[in-house]
């Protein structure tokens, strides 16, 4: 059985891989991926209360994520809806690519550690459709974006799903990672946008045509008040920054807060339009940005994280971690390569697994473990696309094809990579002697 799980999981993988050349949906993929190893599974087990069990265990993981994402999604649907990043947009004044390149990967860092990768990458691209015309040009940004995103979330408690399961397990904690890992996390950054800088010497930046707001890229787009776009401006980003803090005082999870965040904006929504007639208010209503929202990305999500949790309950992980630690015995060298690894496979079951497999009485909170595996698992992700919940968000904002961003990112998000390991044990080292 477990030979034939792993197949199916490769097979499934290469399909999503190689969505392009095949022409199928990686969505399709991830689902009959999904519904196959649980049937193999099902049917090998014979244990049908206990598979019944652990699939409930499963969906409500990918569910609580899944939530999550529709909400922050709908949430800078509805912003862009009433025209909201024009408030950043419009003091962008910078005509040179390089001072935009680094003004977005600094926002994108430091956002992403308040918001997370995941809501900072989908906000931050659909900016860059405001501020790029050339699709090449924005395809470069995505990837840049998606470096930045994840090296922003791997520094903060809040920034990545990994990072923040590892807070709530009691691994690390806030300050500790923020100290430990902040220089690791802005050498990941700096790095790739060097060598970036370089390449785009001298180029200028081509904005989209300004429309005037009778006719938008929607067709007849509603002009918005400067107080309307202000307003929803500040409730989106208020509502995406309050969930960690809804989560820590409440302890409930954050699919929560963003729903409760999306109800609020949904009234206030409604009280502001409501002198307006229905042609008018169409555009502008939540209804409107549920329907805009990118289904396929996130039923691709539950699919693929549905795909993984076989993985888990099949002990295939856990086994593969103690073939780790029996073969490689370094410590250092099992979380570089598991964050290598995180680059492939979706690095939540791969931190799951290490914080199954490492005891915390023999690994106390805050050692070089936990904080080496937060900065691994968190960029390890940006070196291919699939690789993490940002670069899947980018691949299918912009429909970047993966071999795309193996040829142009991924070199560049290695070199950071491993610029930041080096930091980090450097920085360990001398703290820790």
């Amino acid at each position: 059985m477990l030979t034939l799980i792993i197949v199916i999981f490769v097979v499934a993988y290469a399909a999503i891989a190689l969505e392009h050349p095949l022409k199928i949906n990686k969505s399709a993929s991830a689902l009959i991926g999904a519904g196959l190893l649980w049937t193999i599974y099902a049917l090998f087990t014979g244990d049908h209360h206990l598979v019944n069990e652990q699939l409930g265990e499963s969906l409500m993981g990918t569910a609580q994520i899944v939530f999550f994402l529709m909400g922050a999604m709908t949430i800078v649907e509805v912003v862009d809806a009433h025209n909201g990043f024009e408030v950043i947009t419009s003091r962008i004044k910078t005509t040179s690519l390089v001072s935009l390149l680094w003004l977005v990967g600094f926002v994108t860092f430091f956002l992403s550690a308040v918001l997370d990768n995941l809501t900072t990458t989908i906000v931050m691209i659909s900016l860059m459709k405001k501020l790029l015309d050339k699709h090449d040009d924005r395809l470069f940004f995505a990837g840049i974006i998606v470096i930045a995103a994840n090296a922003g979330g791997a520094w903060s408690p809040i920034g990545d799903v990994t990072t923040t399961m590892l807070w709530i397990g009691g691994q690390i904690t806030t300050l500790a990672i923020m100290k430990g890992v902040f220089i690791a996390s802005m050498v990941n950054m700096v790095v790739p946008l060097a060598v970036t800088s370089y390449f785009l010497k001298g180029r200028e930046v081509i904005s989209p045509a300004r429309v005037d707001h009778g006719l938008g890229h929607h067709g007849h787009h509603p002009k918005t008040t400067p107080f309307e776009q202000n307003l929803m401006f500040c409730m989106g980003l208020g509502i995406l920054i309050c969930v960690p803090i809804f989560k820590t005082i409440t302890h409930l999870p954050p699919f929560m807060g963003i729903l409760f965040g999306l109800g609020i904006i949904w009234l206030v929504g409604e009280l502001i339009h409501s002198t307006k007639d229905d042609e008018a208010k169409e555009h502008l209503t939540l209804v409107r940005a549920l329907r805009q929202i990118d289904m396929a990305s996130i039923v691709f999500f539950v699919g693929i994280l549905l795909a993984v949790a076989t993985l888990e309950h099949t002990h295939i992980l856990t086994n593969l971690a103690k073939w780790l630690d029996q073969t490689v015995g370094r410590q250092d060298v099992i979380v570089t390569i598991i964050g290598l690894a995180s680059a492939i496979v979706d690095n939540v079951p791969l931190v799951a697994a290490s914080m199954g497999m490492y005891d915390l009485a023999q690994y106390p909170t805050d050692s070089f473990l936990w904080e080496f595996m937060a900065y691994a698992a968190g960029t390890g992700g940006s070196i291919l696309i699939i690789g993490s919940a940002a670069g899947v968000a980018a691949m299918g904002l912009e429909k970047i094809h993966f071999f795309w961003y193996v040829k142009r990112i991924s070199g560049l998000a290695l070199i950071g990579y491993f610029g930041g390991i080096a930091a980090y044990i450097l920085q360990y080292k001398m703290f820790h002697g």
